[in-house]
C-alpha cells in the first residue's frame, strides 16, 4: 500500500519505491544521530588527552617537525590552523602538515598523536604509497563531488527546456553523470580511511622506536585513533545512504514525469 498518497511530491510514484524511501530516509536520521553520539565521545577523549603531557614534552608542532626531518622532509612545512576540531591535515598540494592551534604547542596526548600521524602521512606520500597516490589524484572529486548532483540536474533540465524540447535526454544524462561522480567520491573516502589507519600504524611505529612515547601513552593514542576511525566509518555509510537516497528521489521523479506525460 502507498506509504505517501496523500502527499503531492509522491504521487504517481510506486508504492515499494515509497517505501524505500521511507527507510532509507529513516536508516539515514539513525546513522546522523549515532554520529553525533561518536562525535561527543571522541570531543570528549581528545580534550581529556590533550590535557595529560606527554613524556617526551614534545608538542603536536615540535613532534610533526622532528619527525618530518627525521624522515628527510625538511621540505614540508608545519602550520597552525584555527580552533576548530579535527583541523588536523595533511596536503600534499600546499606541502605542509597542519595543527590545530589548540594542540599545537601544548606537549599532551593528543597533540603527540596528531603530530605524530600527519606527519606519517607526508612520510607515506614521499614513499609512494599506491592508496595514497590515488588518494591524492583523486582528492578533488572527494570534496567536490558530492556538491556536483544538484547542479548536474539543473544544468540538464535547462538544457532539456531549451534546446531538446523537454525530452528528458540531458536531464537523464546529467543525473547518471552526478551519480557516477558520487560514486568515486564514496570509493576515495574507503580509499582515505584506508591511508589513515596506514598513518596511524606508522606513527605509533615510529613513537616507539625513537622513545618519543611510553607503550601506555601510544595505547591512549590507539583509542583515539580508533574512535577516530569509528566515526570516519558512521560517515562513509551516511554518504552511502544519502547516495542511495539520491538515486531513489530521481527515479521517484522519473515515475512521475512518466506519468505526466501519459495523461
Amino acid at each position: 500500500m502507498p506509504l505517501f498518497e496523500n502527499i503531492e511530491q509522491f504521487k504517481n510514484v510506486d508504492p515499494a519505491l515509497q517505501w524505500a524511501i521511507f527507510i532509507v530516509g529513516s536508516l539515514i536520521v539513525l546513522v546522523a544521530a549515532v554520529s553525533v553520539a561518536i562525535s561527543i565521545w571522541l570531543s570528549i577523549k581528545y580534550i581529556v588527552y590533550n590535557r595529560k603531557m606527554n613524556s617526551a614534552k614534545l608538542s603536536g608542532g615540535e613532534a610533526a617537525r622532528k619527525i618530518l626531518d627525521k624522515n628527510g622532509l625538511q621540505r614540508i612545512k608545519v602550520s597552525v590552523v584555527g580552533s576548530l576540531l579535527f583541523g588536523n591535515s595533511y596536503s600534499h598540494y600546499f606541502k605542509k602538515v597542519r595543527i590545530r592551534r589548540l594542540t599545537n604547542k601544548k606537549p599532551s596526548i593528543t597533540s603527540l598523536a596528531m603530530g605524530a600521524e600527519k606527519s606519517a602521512l607526508a612520510i607515506l606520500d614521499k614513499e609512494g604509497d599506491k592508496d595514497m597516490k590515488t588518494r591524492i589524484a583523486l582528492t578533488p572529486l572527494m570534496y567536490f563531488g558530492p556538491f556536483a548532483f544538484i547542479p548536474l540536474i539543473v544544468v540538464g533540465i535547462a538544457i532539456d527546456i531549451l534546446l531538446l524540447g523537454s525530452t528528458g535526454v540531458a536531464t537523464i544524462i546529467s543525473a547518471i553523470l552526478g551519480l557516477a561522480i558520487y560514486v568515486v567520491s564514496f570509493v576515495l573516502s574507503i580509499m582515505t580511511l584506508k591511508t589513515e589507519v596506514k598513518a596511524q600504524a606508522r606513527a605509533c611505529q615510529i613513537l616507539k622506536e625513537e622513545n618519543m612515547a611510553t607503550d601506555e601513552e601510544i595505547e591512549m593514542m590507539k583509542e583515539l585513533f580508533k574512535l577516530y576511525n569509528i566515526q570516519y566509518i558512521n560517515d562513509i555509510i551516511l554518504e552511502l545512504l544519502q547516495m542511495i537516497l539520491k538515486v531513489l528521489e530521481f527515479v521517484a521523479k522519473m515515475q512521475q514525469s512518466s506519468s505526466s506525460n501519459n495523461d
